[in-house]
């Protein structure tokens, strides 16, 4: 008999088999299971499912044997354990503070380099500046190392790779275990008060580091798609979708339909596919790249491998796929759901258990604006890019921003910038770098031009019109979180011209568990585009501690204890 846990929904119990290295969410999902909890004001139709999948959109709450407010998505799942759909408010139930022993002080711990993030360009940071003798320190928030875009078989799951895609991200998250770093996994920075004086829970208690340097390698997290029905519980990111194969080698549902834009949404409808889904339809929104084909050239000539590859992925896809088409609606119906598509030709209908969402990225740049560094708004591409150098430091000294995070340029470039940032840092603090390293740095800078100019042309090719929250209408839910829907939201925007924090005042819109990642742009730009203004650095909310959540009781203890800095 499997391994099991106990799910319960109201009076109702049943029992969930589980599959060691399987999160809370893998074995619900395998299960069937989408609705986890109800929310606050029950809006958008109550109940809530895995939504991100990365630990961002706190979607997934769940009550764990007790304690509520616990994220399915980064919860491994136990023998025994009970969990049930969160009700609302929630059990009353004090979480335990997790305070360290009262012979444990809080101590500033020094260290060359800190690096967050254990993705591509986080990982080979850290391999570089351990050949280079730096002392490091790797803070990842899951329990696998490798990032969105390696996604490793999460530990525990006796799963080979499914392709060179991840064979090569275990080598490089085995280099990095090798090299004598010291790597935290699932621990969250949650405090950036200053360069050398970064708050981090590693699980058990809060550690405050003192770097000498920082690489902040946070990678990004989708764009959202408002439309009526886009909180229900089956309606997840296609990096959602991806996470549940690729690490856990669950499916997100039988039928599956993809909406969005850019190519993972093929990659990752070819991986369901031979997982053994049907794809229902995938709404590309971009128009047919056939026009395009200037671009098409530019980007086999940067990288005639990852062209090829993505080739492939439009051939296979061809029968489902639709150009200038978008998702424009979600509604239940029975035990599924019912997408309305609309293209030029009209509209359609279509039934799937999933409907996946990729509408592009957004880069988690909050630690590098608390830290100072400035960043520039790209109106092509719609979010704010962090200014470095060509050694990938920011207007701070000693912080370097790689990968995503800084302006979305995939991880093939995130690792070469890893390596770029990690000899830079090396050398601010006295490590030069030998004869074969040097020689290694210039290939890597070479191989990074080349990266860079495949990601130009694929955003080209790719490139396609921001719907932002035209697709709403007056009852869509905009913040998530606080369940703040547009017709609120154009309430407050009618009485004169407020200011985003006033929005964010009299809504609460920005104010819940994700902080805004998903809302706030959003909201920044129809602001600007109502008041007849230019998005700038300063278009989003202000960033400030604690950067992820964290219980009241760990805080206290926090302050509770002696710093001796």
């Amino acid at each position: 008999m499997p391994d099991t846990l106990t799910w319960q929904d109201g009076a109702t119990t049943r029992a969930v088999p589980i599959v060691p290295g399987h999160t809370v969410a893998a074995a619900l999902t395998a299960a069937g299971i989408r609705d986890l909890r109800e929310t606050r004001r029950g809006l958008g139709e109550t109940g809530r499912g895995l939504y991100c999948g990365m630990g961002v959109c706190q979607d997934c709450l769940v009550t764990v044997d007790g304690a509520p407010n616990t994220r399915a998505c980064m919860t491994k799942a136990a023998p025994g354990m009970t969990v049930a759909r969160q009700s609302f408010p929630g059990p009353a139930v004090a979480p335990a503070a997790t305070a360290p022993p009262e012979d444990v002080p809080l101590t500033t711990e020094a260290v060359d380099l800190l690096i967050l993030g254990g993705g591509a360009g986080g990982l080979s940071a850290a391999v570089a500046a351990r050949r280079l003798g730096l002392s490091v320190v790797v803070i990842e928030e899951r329990a696998a190392l490798g990032g969105q875009y390696y996604k490793q078989p999460a530990p525990g799951l006796a799963a080979p790779a499914l392709d060179p895609q991840q064979s090569e991200g275990a080598v490089l998250a085995a280099a990095a275990e090798l090299s004598g770093a010291t790597i935290l996994r699932g621990a969250d920075l949650w405090g950036a008060f200053a360069q050398d004086r970064i708050a981090v829970y590693d699980g058990t208690r809060t550690r405050i580091f003192a770097p000498a340097a920082v690489i902040i390698a946070a990678g990004a997290y989708e764009r959202p798609h408002p439309v009526p029905g886009w909180t229900l519980p089956g309606v997840m990111t296609t990096g959602a979708a991806q996470t549940l194969w690729r690490s856990y080698r669950v499916t997100p549902g039988r039928r599956v339909l993809i909406a969005g834009n850019g190519p993972l949404n093929l990659q990752v409808a070819c991986e369901l596919a031979d997982a053994g889904a049907e794809i229902v339809a995938i709404a590309e929104s971009a128009p047919s790249p056939r026009a395009r084909w200037r671009d098409a050239l530019a980007l086999a000539a940067a990288d005639p491998v990852l062209a090829a590859k993505g080739l492939g992925y439009l051939a296979r896809c061809r029968a489902t796929l639709r150009h200038a088409t978008v998702l424009t609606r979600v509604e239940r119906r029975g035990e599924g759901l019912r997408a309305t598509l609309r293209s030029p030709s009209g509209e359609t209908t279509h039934h799937a258990d999933a409907v996946l969402l990729g509408y592009g990225f957004l880069p988690s740049h909050e630690v590098l604006r608390a830290l100072g560094a400035d960043l520039t708004w790209d109106a092509a591409r719609g979010q704010l890019i962090v200014t470095r150098d060509d050694d990938a430091m920011t207007t701070v000294p000693g912080l370097y921003a790689v990968g995503d995070c800084a302006g979305l340029g995939g991880a093939p470039a995130a690792r070469e910038e890893g390596l770029i940032a990690a000899v830079a840092a090396a050398r601010r603090l006295g490590h030069s770098p030998d004869a074969a390293m040097d020689a290694e740095l210039t290939a890597s800078r070479k191989r990074l031009a080349n990266h860079r100019r495949f990601q130009a042309a694929l955003w080209r090719l790719h490139a396609a019109p921001r719907a932002g929250l035209s697709l709403a209408d007056d009852t869509t839910v905009i913040c998530r979180c606080e369940e703040v829907t547009k017709g609120e939201i154009n309430a407050v925007l009618s009485d004169g011209t407020p200011t985003l924090g006033e929005v964010k005042r009299r809504t609460r819109c920005g104010m819940g568990r994700c902080q805004g990642r998903y809302c706030a742009p959003l909201l920044a730009e129809h602001l600007a585009a109502m008041q007849g203004r230019a998005m700038d650095a300063y278009a989003l909310f202000a960033p400030r501690a604690p950067v992820k959540p964290i219980a009241i009781a760990d805080i206290i203890a926090l302050s509770e204890r002696v710093d001796t800095k």
